[in-house]
């Protein structure tokens, strides 16, 4: 499953079902970049266990208020569209995955 860009319009859809690690990131964002490659290599090591996807603030200021999202990289998780945890900053892989797989 690839990882899936959201909008205010689309973002309940998008995360409305199953397992989600929504990313709020924009491109200024230097611990975004930093974290992009670890969810890369999420999605295709979770597959379908987990949908990822990303969120830029700058164009989607809405959502991003909505979840009072402060500072970025925000990674909120969600199940069937409500907020179960949620990580702020720079995470490794491994500490992702634990907390995702604690939520399966």
């Amino acid at each position: 499953m690839a990882i899936s860009n959201a909008t205010d319009q689309n973002f309940s859809t998008e995360t409305g079902t199953g397992l989600v690690l929504a990313d709020f990131w924009a491109p200024w964002c230097g611990p975004c970049k930093m974290i992009a490659p670890v969810l890369q290599e999420l999605d295709s090591e979770m597959g379908d266990k987990v949908k990822i996807v990303k969120i830029d603030v700058d164009e989607n200021q809405e959502t991003a208020a909505k979840y009072g999202v402060m500072s970025i990289p925000t990674l909120l998780i969600m199940k069937d569209g409500e907020v179960i945890d949620k990580v702020v900053g720079f995470q490794p892989k491994e500490a992702l995955e634990e907390r995702l797989n604690s939520h399966l």
